[in-house]
């Protein structure tokens, strides 16, 4: 491990599509600027990619695309997605197609163009295992970020203005988490990959394979459709806790609670009232499916009932107990949540759409707990901090949805976010260079 670690005034781990247009927003508000801090981002990813695992033929983005990096907060930009179809010369094409949510293909092919434009900015292939203090007169004067690059060798780098951008955890719940190795338990976040481990190149002449997809929402249903597609002969049943497949609230009304605006209504409401707010709109994101994909499953299944074949099964009210690691397969007892009754299958794989958990606070910041004075970061994402000199700062993107509602862990104000960030860090170095010329000249 390096004894003097590489130092950048602003740090970023992660460089998925928050720290990405925080990326943006600094080379933004730094043009024609006197300031002139580094910045640097640390990716665990051998290079740039959004979701590669849920690539799926046929896949749209939920979101329209002029809730791109930018866009809300400088339609101008040439970094919109526009530009992005104008420079790949598919702009008139686009138009004909007469959409507002791209193939999720396509996004990440913009997404992938945009951070190309700071390849030189950002260190692939590093995972950040803690993020330690350096403490100076007994306040905190830095962070020292240690990471690990694909070769097993240890990075130091140190900041004073660190923003993590790491995402979530893939939640695997009991009775799952005891098998998390077994390549057969596959995350929605390794779908494709781990897909193709478990059950290998798809036969026409092979026995049926027999694949369980747990989860209610939009990620379990495009999976499950997926898997009949991919592997022709293979029996998917689809376990659900619910009744029913419910589909999102899109709704313009209800959608309010996804503008920038919103984030102050949130932010600002008192503590019982925010949750209220959040819990109301729940219907937008979690455990939901787009209505048209709700149709489609509906009529696969309707179409099983005319030819007599039943591949897919929707498995309602139905909850895994127990989970079998057998040489045939994973074992699973399902029970079904109205009789109580018990069924027993064996599976060939098990796919859990269980979403992702994310703590207040990162893990990888657990050394700094010392100089925090709360879990909470304030209206612009930073962190209080106790003890420590005026040019540092810690901001968090993605880890606040209790405070600053929905938007946190989805795509639809990144720009916003990302341009209260950089105003926010540049304006303490502003304030800090500022205050140290008057003692200078004193001197």
């Amino acid at each position: 491990m390096t004894d003097q670690p590489t130092t950048d005034d602003i740090l970023g781990i992660g460089f998925g599509p928050a720290n990405l247009s925080l990326a943006i927003a600094l080379r933004d508000a730094l043009a024609g600027s006197s300031l002139r801090p580094s910045f640097r981002f640390i990716e665990r990813q051998a290079r740039f990619g959004w979701h590669r695992a849920m690539m799926l033929p046929g896949a749209d983005m939920q979101i329209s695309f002029v809730k791109d990096l930018v866009s809300l907060r400088d339609p101008t930009s040439p970094f919109s997605f526009l530009n992005y179809l104008h420079v790949k010369g598919r702009l008139s094409t686009f138009l004909n197609i007469k959409t507002f949510t791209p193939s999720r293909i396509e996004y990440n092919d913009y997404l992938t163009w945009a951070a190309e434009h700071f390849a030189e900015a950002v260190s692939y292939g590093e995972a950040v295992e803690a993020v330690r203090p350096e403490i100076r007169d007994g306040r905190l004067a830095a962070f020292v970020v240690e990471a690990r690059d694909g070769g097993g060798a240890h990075r130091l780098r140190r900041c004073r203005h660190l923003v993590v951008a790491a995402g979530g955890d893939p939640s695997i719940p009991e009775p799952f988490a005891a098998h998390a190795r077994d390549r057969r338990l596959i995350h929605s976040s390794w779908y494709l990959p781990g897909i193709a481990q478990a059950l290998g190149e798809p036969r026409l002449d092979g026995p049926e394979a027999r694949i369980l997809v747990v989860g209610g929402g939009q990620s379990a249903v495009e999976i499950a459709t997926d898997l009949g597609a991919r592997y022709p002969r293979a029996l998917i049943d689809l376990a659900i806790r619910g009744p029913a497949l419910k589909p999102a609230d899109d709704s313009p009304f209800v959608n309010e609670i996804f503008d920038p605006a919103a984030v102050d209504r949130v932010h600002d409401a008192p503590a019982p009232v925010r949750a209220d707010l959040i819990a109301a709109h729940r219907a937008t994101n979690y455990a939901v499916v787009d209505a048209d994909l709700i149709q489609s499953f509906y009529a696969t299944l309707y179409e099983q009932t005319v030819s007599g074949v039943t591949r897919f099964r929707l498995r309602r009210s139905t909850e895994v107990t127990a989970l079998d690691a057998t040489d045939e397969g994973l074992h699973a007892t399902l029970r079904d949540r109205l009789t109580g009754a018990l069924d027993h299958q064996t599976y060939a794989a098990v796919i859990c759409a269980t979403g992702y958990r994310r703590a207040a606070v990162p893990a990888i910041l657990d050394p700094l707990r010392p100089f925090l004075a709360g879990e909470t970061v304030d209206r612009q994402y930073r962190l209080p901090l106790v003890q420590a000199d005026s040019r540092v700062s810690l901001h968090l993107q993605g880890f606040s949805e209790p405070t600053h509602g929905l938007t946190e862990t989805l795509l639809s104000i990144l720009p916003v976010r990302a341009g209260a960030i950089a105003r926010t860090i540049l304006g303490e170095e502003q304030a800090a260079r500022s205050a140290i010329r008057p003692a200078a000249m004193q001197r």
